[in-house]
């Protein structure tokens, strides 16, 4: 039993590697090719615009993504952020809610890629889909695509600095109010790991996520 656990553990890990894996890199490149068209150019200068893994691998990011294929059905992970300097932007506000939006938008564009890869696929004859290792692997892959995606751009959308959706939230907000806000912050993480923790988290992505799925699938004709 053992043995068949660790099997399962490691097949979920190489299955959801190659969506993850693109889905946290392009999620970065698109923060920082966002900055680089309203005037920062700090990512392009720092070699950040690259779909080479190397740069943005961040080492808790990938140990979360390894712990989360091994030990849990949601998988997440994170790869280091994109260094940008508003300063440069020609419209701060519009700069940032701009950048902000990137990320969470191409995980979605992306999920959706990995729903037409679904619907093409499933035109392949049942018997290689079910049995043959390679269907199989693909059809595992392609749905891991859709769920890791969407739940990188719900996550990344929750309105908590310094998350995607509280940078936007922060643009959206009057000046005063929109610092006040910004020095949240620092507690920021905290109150995500609270979240987490308490389930609030899970009972707010799920449906979001049923719902993305819903509407992946009926774009694309399943």
């Amino acid at each position: 039993m053992f043995d068949i656990n660790i099997a399962a553990q490691i097949s979920h890990l190489a299955v959801a590697f190659v969506p993850v894996l693109l889905g946290i890199i392009l999620h970065e490149v698109a923060h920082g090719w966002a900055a680089l068209r309203c005037g920062d150019p700090t990512a392009r200068m720092l070699g950040r615009l690259t779909l080479n893994p190397l740069p943005h691998i961040d080492p808790v990011g990938t140990g979360m993504f390894v712990f989360t294929a091994l030990f849990s059905p949601f998988v997440f992970g994170w790869a280091r952020p994109v260094p940008i300097n508003p300063r440069h932007f020609r419209d701060y506000r519009k700069g940032m809610l701009l950048v902000s939006a990137a990320g969470p938008l191409t995980n979605m564009l992306l999920a959706m890629a990995f729903a037409v890869c679904l619907r093409l696929l499933l035109f392949a004859p049942a018997e290689f889909l079910l049995h043959t290792s390679t269907g199989s692997f693909l059809l595992q892959m392609f749905q891991t695509g859709i769920t890791a995606n969407f739940a990188l751009a719900w996550i990344n959308l929750i309105p908590i600095p310094p998350l995607d959706g509280g940078r936007i939230l922060e643009t959206l907000l009057p000046g005063q109010i929109a610092i006040q806000f910004q020095r949240m912050e620092r507690y920021g993480f905290l109150l995500l790991v609270v979240l987490l923790a308490s389930g609030v988290l899970s009972s707010i992505l799920m449906p979001l996520l049923r719902w993305s799925w819903m509407l992946a699938l009926t774009a694309v004709g399943l």
